[in-house]
Order: C-alpha cells, then structure tokens, then sequence
C-alpha cells in the first residue's frame, strides 16, 4: 500500500514537536537543581544546541558594559570562551539595544551590524557564517543573549527563532534561580553563628526544593494547571487559584489538611494589578484578615495570568514565608511553561482545522480521497459536514473569532477556522435554524458582546458556493443593522438577489428598470441625483431634515428633487414610490456585498 506523504509529513513534525517538548521538559528539570551558575547555563547551552541543530551554540551575559561569552557547545577553539566585546557592537549589541531576536546569513560579510576586530578573528578561527541571536530578560532588563551559529550560510525561520527565544527565557530562569542560590549561600555562610538559624533556612529550601521538584514532577507527567494548583495547595495550605489574562478565576484548589474556610470574597484586582505592573509577586491583607499573595504568570513580554495564593494571617512567617511567596513564583515558570504547551497544541489543532477547512473550500464542490482520510483522521466524516456558517464581531478580528469557532467545532466534530478574511465553521446541522442560534449564542457568551452568525447549507459537497451565499448575506446583515442576530440565509430572502451570485443578473435588471436613468445621469454629470433621493426616503420625506443630513439649502434640495423627476420621466413622488424606494436601498446594499 502507498504511503501517504501528508501522513508521513504530519508523524514526522509529530516526532519532531515530541523531541521538542521532551528537551523543554529537560530543561525545566535541570532548574531545580539550582547548581552552580556555569554549570546551569552550560546545560541550557547544551539542549539548545541539540534542539536547534546548528553547528555551534553558546551563551553570554552583560558585565561592566560588554558581552563576554560564558558557555558553548560544539566549538572548535577553546579561544572562544574568551570572546568578549562591547556590548554596543555586534550582533549581540543589536539583540541588547532591540531586546529582541536578529540573525544575519553570513556574519563576516554583512555590512548591516557594527564589527568587532578581536570577535571577528574569533569568528574566523571558528569559521562562524550564519548567527542567530535572541535575548535573556530578567524583570524586563537584558542581560545577555543565547546564541546558535553555523559554519555555512542559512536563514532562521519563525518556528526555530520561537523555540531559541523559549530556551533564552529558559536561561533567563536559570540565571535567576542560580543567583538567588548563591545569594542565598552567602547568608548561610554569614550566619553560621546562629545555627539554629540556619538550620530552619536550610530546611526551608529543602522544602521549596522539593516542592518545586514534585512541580516539575507533575509537568513531566503530563499534568495540568489544575494539578500544580493543587499540589501548590496542599503544600502551602490554604487555597490556590489560578486567575486567566482578564481576573477571572479559572481554578479554585483548598488544601487537602488545612483547606480555606473563611467566607472572604476580597476583589483581587488591584492586587493582580500590582502585580502585572511590578512583574513580581505582591501580597495584600483583605478586612477579615486573610492574606493574599498574587505572582504573575509571563513568558517573555506575555502576560498569561496570575497565581494567588490566600490563607489566614498567621499561617506563616518570616524566612518560610518568604520561601513559600518564591515558591509562588517558581511555580509560575511552571504554569508559564504548561500554558505555552497547551496554547501550542491548540494553535497546532486550530491550524489543521483551518487547513482542512481551507482545503474542502477551494476543492469543492466534492471530496477527494485524500481529504476524506485527513478528516477521518480527526474522527470527522466529511460527507456530514452540510452547514457553512460565518461570524463578524464589531469588536473582534476575524482570527480571534475563529479561534471561538473552534471551541465549538470541537465539540460538534465540526471544522473551523479563518477563510478569506471570514470566521469560518462547516459542521453537520439536522436543523439549520437551530444550529445557527445555537452557535450564535455559545458566540454571545463567550465574547460578551454583539456577534452576527449566518449560515446556508451546502448542497452536494458544495460548500464554496454556500461560503459565498452566507458572506455576502452577513454584508447584507450588517448593512441594514443586524449585528448581533443568528439566522440562515433564507430568513433574508427578501435580499436573495443580493448575496446570491446566481441572480445577480436579475438584481442588475431590476436596479436598472427603478433608478437606472438617475445612475446614468450621475455619472454623466457628476451628481448626486441618488444620494439625494436615498436621504430623502432615509429621513422620511422630511425636506429639511434631508437638507441638513446632505449639508445643501433647502432650495437647493428642492431643485435637486425636481431634476430627479425630470429625469426618471414621471412625478416619482407620487408614482412608482415603493419601486423606487426598494430600487434605492438594493443600489446601496449591492456596494457592500460585492
């Protein structure tokens, strides 16, 4: 039997993103050792350069004004590790002033970054051609960059620069963690007098230690955010939650042997608030005493949510307390990573969705083989799928609302996804009108605001013709002011010869028998003959209102008036009136469903 080479191609980046995550996982597990600086960013170096696949990697951070090489892997001369350039000039200099990736095709030549002599004679011995290089950002300041080089010429495209900048966020961590290790080791040291003293501050990271352990724990093995909350609130006591980017609380966890009993429902925002701003955790004491403590959740510049942690006033204190308050943190690198993960795999969902939907839409109408395999794939029988439907929002582009649609596509074993600038879903329907309500409402509740869902079933696999139908009948929609309504195209029948392609000759003809003299006559004399008389019926026959609306005398609307019946042939306000009227209104809404 033949091979399927989408099939292969989809294992093979299957196999790939498989390798990827298991070298993040390795890298989130080398965080909790909290060794030595060099030996941390030595390891980073190392997956990075696995992963990447590039000929070289090595790392190197900020000190006094210059960028000084710190750990590599895979290069030739051990020279290298003594590179060491301002940290203005270079490729590096651009990733410190920009704080973000750039990559040249070939360093020795490119005329488009400020060269180093010593560096460039390092890059020679090296023989370095292609570099990439991507920032590390502790607390929005740039410290240092990762960098993957090659010894030939090549470009970086999205997917390898996104997964370096993951690895440099990585490293970020890692630097972090390393320092406040250190720093705590120094305290140690300086109060060996107080044994006791240290004995408890041991203890206290022995613990955070193994928290953050069991944490990493719970990502190796496939676990949820919903699983750290309740492993952060069983070791921390009291209650976890777990709040989204807009506040709203998303998991709720009570510790197993000291759950949280009290009736407090103190408004978290301006904590959270705090919190976003400052990039650290905050803590804020409500009126019955409960103390709240929000750690904000980022990767990078994103901000994904915010981890709060609440309990009674006297739970902790002093140096446990303020391990547990960074065990906070440390548990939202974890979630941080755990959200990226989920995100991704939902984009990637998303992303075969819209291509298979984009697929069925160009080739219809029918299905080919390969297409009805995909779908099958999916656990998705396309010769179900008979209901197009397209969503506008006045508020939401159309990308974030095809990612709603495919919440909901999901669950129908539907496809969905964004098709010539339109929020797009085939799903089967056995009862159209229903179907759309439906849609519409799940839509409504989601964004919390207006949204217009129309749809028009597909006959014989043709689901093209019904995407063109259900679009031009949502311009129609729209035009007359139906936003925020879900219906099928034939609750607009009056408007059939509008959004359907196939009587457009009919619309044409009918257009042209109303007010075709006056749209000649307008575009022989440059008037505006039809805007008036659209005013004109808009306002009511109201003569002074229309001149008002139009921005003209009321002498001169009058004779533009007169001109019209002069023109069309007969007294049309008093013949022909309902003709004219619905002739005008057809003219304006044709223009806004081409």
């Amino acid at each position: 039997m033949a091979s399927d080479p989408g099939g292969d191609a989809e294992s093979h980046a299957l196999v790939r993103r498989q390798r990827e995550l298991a070298s993040l996982y390795a890298t989130a597990k080398s965080l909790t050792a909290l060794g030595e600086l060099d030996d941390v960013l030595q390891s980073i170096v190392h997956h990075a350069h696995d992963l990447i696949g590039t000929d070289f990697a090595y790392l190197s951070l900020v000190a006094d004004g210059r960028l000084s090489a710190r750990a590599t892997e895979g290069t030739i001369s051990p020279a290298f590790l003594t590179a060491c350039i301002p940290a203005n000039v270079g490729l590096g200099g651009k990733v410190l002033a920009t704080g973000s990736p750039h990559w040249v095709r070939d360093y020795t030549a490119s005329t488009l970054i400020d060269h180093d002599p010593d560096f460039d004679r390092l890059a020679v011995t090296e023989e370095l051609v292609a570099l990439l290089g991507v920032p590390l950002v502790i607390r929005g300041e740039v410290v240092g960059a990762l960098f993957a080089a090659n010894r030939s010429e090549r470009s970086f495209h999205a997917g390898e620069i996104a997964l370096l900048s993951a690895f440099a966020d990585h490293a970020a961590v890692a630097l972090d963690n390393a320092r406040l290790y250190e720093a705590s080791r120094n305290a140690l040291r300086e109060l060996r007098i107080a044994y006791r003293k240290i004995e408890e501050h041991v203890a206290v990271v022995e613990r955070a230690q193994a928290i953050h352990e069991a944490l990493t724990g719970v990502v190796l093995h496939g676990g949820t955010p919903d699983d750290v909350a309740q492993l952060l609130a069983d070791q921390l006591g009291g209650r976890v939650t777990l709040l989204d980017r807009t506040g709203t609380a998303l998991v709720r966890r009570d510790s197993a042997s000291s759950p949280f009993r009290t009736p407090s429902e103190y408004d978290l925002a301006d904590t959270v608030s705090n919190a976003h701003r400052s990039g650290r955790c905050t803590t804020s004491v409500d009126p019955v005493g409960v103390t709240h403590s929000v750690a904000p959740i980022q990767a990078g510049d994103s901000y994904l949510g915010a981890l709060a942690w609440s309990r009674k006033a006297t739970a902790h204190h002093g140096a446990s307390d303020d391990m547990d308050l960074r065990t906070l943190e440390r548990a939202t690198h974890i979630l941080g990573l755990l959200i990226l993960k989920e995100r991704a795999v939902a984009e990637a969902s998303e992303r075969l969705s819209g291509e298979l939907l984009t697929e069925l839409m160009v080739g219809s109408p029918g299905i080919s083989p390969a297409q009805r395999a995909r779908t099958r794939a999916r656990n998705i029988d396309a010769d179900r799928l008979d209901l197009v439907l397209v969503a506008d929002s006045p508020t939401l582009s159309s990308t974030a609302l095809a990612r709603h649609l495919h919440d909901i596509a999901r669950d129908c074993s539907g496809l969905a996804g964004e098709h010539l600038g339109r929020a797009t879903m085939i799903v089967h329907s056995v009862d159209d009108d229903q179907t759309v309500e439906e849609v519409h409402s799940r839509l409504r509740r989601a964004l919390g605001g207006p949204v217009a869902v129309v749809g028009e079933r597909a006959v014989n696999h043709d689901w093209s013709r019904a995407f063109s139908l259900a679009s031009r009948c949502g311009a129609v929609m729209q035009a007359i002011g139906h936003t925020d309504v879900g219906a099928t195209t034939g609750r607009y029948a009056l408007y059939a010869m509008i959004f359907d392609t196939e009587r457009v000759r009919e619309l044409d003809r009918f257009i042209a028998d109303s007010i075709g003299p006056l749209i000649d006559y307008d575009q022989r004399r440059s008037t505006d003959l039809v805007e008036t008389l659209g005013a004109y019926y808009v306002h009511r026959a109201n003569v002074a209102a229309t001149a008002r609306a139009l921005h003209v005398h009321v002498n001169t609307l009058l004779k533009r008036l007169d001109r019209a019946s002069e023109v069309l042939g007969f007294d049309w306000r008093h013949e022909n009136d309902l003709e004219l009227q619905l002739g005008l209104r057809l003219y304006r809404l044709k223009a806004v469903a081409p």
